[in-house]
């Protein structure tokens, strides 16, 4: 069984940056893809990047590809989101990491955080 833990939201202006975190305890994450989802009040949980088991791969969202970059350490069993030209409102939403197989579908994953909220202001 899998627990993860997300950290570093926040509020931040248009145009800033942020970087998640989201930690892995009770058995490793390195097997596993893991991703970044996010929700918005009213919305339902999109993606937003899936990176491989290795590293050596990664897919985004049309919404965030060249803004966000998602990376790994299985060392520190840690995934790591970082958001540059964050936007209002549209990046403003819970993010949530997960642990499963590479896919962009909610149901490609088994194992979640509890989320950690960005706002994006103006």
């Amino acid at each position: 069984q899998v627990q993860l833990v997300e950290s570093g939201g926040g509020l931040v202006q248009a145009g800033g940056s942020l970087r998640l975190t989201c930690v892995a305890s009770g058995g490793t994450s390195s097997g596993y893809s893991m991703g970044w989802f996010r929700q918005a009040p009213g919305k339902e949980r999109d993606f937003v990047a899936v990176i491989n088991w290795s590293g050596g791969n990664t897919m985004y969202a049309d919404s965030v590809k060249g803004r966000f970059t998602i990376s790994r350490d299985n060392a520190k069993n840690t995934v790591y989101l970082q958001m540059n030209s964050l936007k209002k409102p549209e990046d403003t939403a819970v993010y949530y990491c997960a642990a499963g197989a590479w896919g962009t579908s909610n149901r490609f994953y088994p194992y979640w955080g509890q989320g950690t909220q960005v706002t994006v202001s103006s």
